[in-house]
């Protein structure tokens, strides 16, 4: 008679760079596991450094230091405990082979020891990821053998790789069919994938297609938590050779999970299996909450602080950092000028006290007349126009920088995605701050967030999600006099930024080429903009980060004639 196999699963959330911290996590989520009978524990990817920690690889003291405590790791674990942890592994042959010096590896401890050490064999350099940077790629097919269970090892990109679900291939390897022909008893993929909406369900899918296709039982651990602009689900999960889902752990959010591998049938039993999220809307909710709360913690602010203009975008940010930090912790800042609206200050009160925050109102009517007498004579003969309206976007930026500085507060910025892809915010003004909460979030999701928070009682109030946008910087001024509605621009976004299609592709779809054109050059000129923008929480697979790698100074063609299709209805937004 044979005993199950107990597999633990710590969904951990790293601190990048805080070693002992991490290691200690480590340590409590193995104590947890043997107490459970675990025999088994699996940790995320490059789980003891935390991913990604970009150049602290280069230094080499963070590297010893990493080796140091990976062997102190070791001693310290519970004995009849063997615990995979990602860390980093020094390529010895890197001189004579002209390699790069380190591999992204796992390690497998057991009894004191580093028993065995894994390399990741397929490195990802596109989007956000670029590893190749860094790491050296493995060459061989990963396993070990523990209670007579051999036991398949790949890390986050070696799964994503099966030419017959993508229909083509990436890597001239795919290291789960590498270990299916070793006859593995089942496969374990240790990822630190970060979260896009969707990825979920797309990740199952792809795993299903792989257990399915290889008849191999799999395991998917993943890091949850923010680390500066990436924000990671977590939602590790279990397959049988059915493809069948036999357990899943919480989304955004630590968890241990546990699944039992019948050595009788050679596949999983069924465990727990948390829900999938109702909507698109409470997923990325939870993603952003987490985003803020982590990005605060992980850099020490004990609180935070934004400008309330009454606006939806706003108010969408005041309520998610409500919910990530608490009531206490937030300070809502009004600062009307002589053209905002009554309403303006109404609807932040009114958010404030639905939200339970602080707030404080600061006008700057006269703080305005001061810019106008000291430019005044430098100004002499010219039309009101963007230089003035400008003045109040930084004169606002400039007080909320000063709460900040004067409290040790984290300032977060409150502009969207579609507002950021197309220069329509002020430099030194409402771009300033620590954090974009919603910088990859369109305006039309704005909008859809806000009425799925209000779908029990009123939080945002509804007077903030019927009036018109605008920025309220000259008298009667809203966003649809110089941008197309919301729902047409954030159309051709999507399609010009996500789906790279071209002016032409875009204009076929049904939009009219005078506004494209204008886009697609709105676009282009507000790159300087963007990249002296805060770091934005990236919730889409295309978003103004790390992975936005565009060039400021660049006149290509099709830039170019955008330029010459600009007609008299053209604005001038890349000037704010």
């Amino acid at each position: 008679m044979t005993n199950n196999m107990k597999i633990a699963i710590a969904q951990i959330n790293p601190t990048i760079g805080d070693l002992l911290l991490n290691a200690q996590t480590i340590l409590e989520a193995a104590q947890r596991a043997a107490s459970s009978g675990a025999r088994l524990l699996l940790t995320p990817e490059l789980s003891l450094c935390g991913y990604p920690p970009r150049d602290l690889l280069l230094n080499p003291s963070f590297v010893e230091a990493m080796s140091i405590t990976l062997q102190n790791l070791a001693q310290d674990l519970p004995a009849n405990l063997a615990v995979l942890v990602g860390t980093v592994e020094q390529n010895l042959n890197a001189h004579i082979s002209g390699g790069k010096t380190l591999f992204n590896s796992m390690a497998l401890l057991e009894n004191g020891r580093v028993k065995q050490v894994f390399h990741k064999r397929l490195l990802p350099t596109y989007d956000v990821f670029d590893e190749r940077r860094y790491f050296e790629p493995g060459l061989q097919a990963n396993y070990f053998t523990l209670d007579d269970i051999h036991i398949g090892v790949t890390i986050c990109e070696d799964l994503w790789n099966d030419e017959e679900f993508w229909g083509k291939r990436s890597y001239a390897v795919n290291p789960i069919a590498d270990l299916a022909i070793l006859g593995v008893d089942l496969i374990v993929n240790l990822s630190a994938s970060p979260y896009t909406a969707g990825k979920q369900q797309f990740r199952e899918t792809m795993l299903r297609h792989s257990a399915i296709r290889f008849q191999q039982p799999m395991i998917y651990a993943n890091q949850v938590g923010g680390n500066d602009d990436l924000i990671f689900d977590g939602r590790s999960f279990a397959l049988n050779r059915q493809g069948e889902v036999m357990c899943r752990a919480r989304g955004f959010d630590t968890d241990l999970v546990i699944v039992e591998f019948d050595e009788a049938q050679r596949d999983f039993q069924l465990g727990s299996v948390a829900p999938v999220y109702e909507s698109e809307d409470e997923e990325i909710w939870q993603a952003l909450v987490l985003g803020v709360r982590d990005y605060a913690r992980k850099c020490r602010f004990p609180k935070v602080v934004l400008g309330l203009s009454g606006g939806i975008d706003s108010a969408i940010v005041a309520a998610i950092a409500t919910a990530a930090l608490g009531k206490e912790n937030v300070l809502g800042v009004l600062m009307p000028s002589p053209y905002s609206s009554e309403h303006s200050i109404s609807d932040a009160l009114a958010l404030a006290e639905n939200l339970g925050i602080k707030t404080h109102l600061l006008a700057i009517g006269e703080l305005m007349q001061g810019f106008d007498q000291t430019l005044g004579n430098l100004f002499a003969g010219t039309e009101f126009g963007l230089a003035e309206e400008n003045i109040q976007s930084r004169i606002r930026g400039n007080l909320l920088m000063a709460i900040a500085n004067k409290f040790g507060y984290l300032l977060l910025s409150t502009g969207n995605k579609s507002e950021m892809a197309v220069g329509y915010c002020t430099l030194y003004g409402d771009m300033n701050g620590g954090l974009a909460v919603i910088a990859d979030v369109p305006k039309t999701r704005v909008y859809s967030l806000c009425y799925w928070l209000n779908r029990t009682n009123e939080i945002i109030p509804q007077n903030v999600l019927t009036k018109a946008p605008s920025a309220e910087l000259k008298p009667g001024q809203v966003d649809q006099d110089s941008l197309p509605p919301y729902e047409v621009l954030d159309d051709i976004l999507q399609r010009l930024i996500h789906n790279h299609q071209s002016a032409a592709q875009i204009v076929a779809a049904g939009h009219d080429a005078v506004i494209v054109d204008r886009v697609i050059q709105m676009v282009a000129r507000a790159e300087f903009k963007r990249r002296q923008a805060p770091p934005g929480l990236k919730i889409t697979d295309r978003a103004f980060g790390t992975g936005w790698r565009m060039p400021i100074a660049s006149n290509w063609v099709g830039v170019k004639k955008a330029y010459q299709a600009k007609t008299t209805a053209t604005s001038n937004l890349s000037l704010l």
